[in-house]
């Protein structure tokens, strides 16, 4: 059988991505000090390539006491309502690079929260995105991943209650969750706030890995979006690789045909998917 290559079209950066990556870019360009509350995208390649060009990584606010007035980038997951006003107290400037679909659900908490509804995000309670999402509720938040939890949950049947989701998280997942919800009669209202961009992203990955010999996935293992690619290319395609760069694949396709499929997470730069895609046409 004969070597294909395909690439995912949607592989890659999403539009929040891309727009805190080129904001951050703007920054340096402006030649003050450089400041990123938490990493602009969960790649460490990405944040190695701006580190060598003065960005600083800080991940609490008393980092920047002692260090020179200059301009805080907030990172694409978005922070805490505190945070963003801990920030603007320290006299830097701001670039808010939050993603603007994240930045939604922000606006909905913050509202939903001061009408008195309880909100409730499906999504990892570790992962950047969620943390910051909680801090926009002004009386507190529940986070749930499982199933298990879902089941569990069971909240006051006098109190409404605000449904909100990670924008990466699984849609199919979602949907059975809030199936169950709807099963108790729960008094709620459902945000789906999962970007389109990685639905598209998921059911091209579903769609490629379905019918490929072997498939690529391109992402930094602490990128959940790229962790779901793999989840779902893995049970379709047994030969699943989770890449980080063209290093991690060199050696281990060799004298393999066939359909070999390449897709990427959202934080994946796209130089980086094209040395994979180089490397997989010509040298293996």
């Amino acid at each position: 059988m004969a070597k294909e290559v395909v690439i995912s079209e949607n592989a890659g950066f999403c539009y929040g991505a891309g727009r805190g990556v080129d904001l951050l870019n703007k920054a340096i360009d402006s030649g003050t000090p450089i400041y990123t509350y938490g990493p602009i995208l969960h790649n460490d390649k990405l944040i190695e390539s701006f580190e060598k060009r003065g960005v600083k990584v800080i991940n609490d606010i008393s980092e920047l006491k002692d260090r020179p007035k200059g301009l805080v980038v907030i990172r694409c997951h978005g922070v805490e309502k505190s945070v963003c006003d801990a920030i603007e107290a320290t006299g830097n400037e701001v670039y808010d690079a939050t993603c603007p679909f994240v930045k939604r659900i922000h606006k909905i908490v913050a509202q939903k929260s001061a009408e008195g509804e309880k909100i409730v995000v499906i999504g990892n309670p570790k992962h950047a995105e969620v943390i910051g999402i909680v801090g926009w509720s002004s009386n507190g938040a529940t986070v749930l991943e499982t199933e298990e939890q879902v089941r569990n949950f069971k909240p006051d049947p006098d109190e409404k209650i605000c449904v909100v989701a990670q924008t990466t998280f699984n849609r199919n997942k979602f949907q059975e969750f809030l199936d169950i919800f709807q099963k108790n009669s729960y008094n709620m209202t459902v945000m789906n706030t999962i970007c389109d961009a990685t639905r598209i992203r998921q059911a091209e990955a579903d769609e490629l890995s379905a019918k490929a010999d072997i498939m690529i996935v391109i992402g930094d293992e602490k990128s959940s979006n790229s962790r779901k690619l793999f989840d779902i290319c893995k049970k379709n395609c047994a030969n699943t690789y989770f890449i980080q760069t063209v290093d991690d694949i060199k050696g281990k396709l060799s004298g393999m045909d066939g359909l070999i499929g390449i897709t990427a997470g959202a934080s994946t730069p796209r130089y980086i998917i094209e040395e994979v895609q180089s490397y997989v046409r010509n040298d293996v």
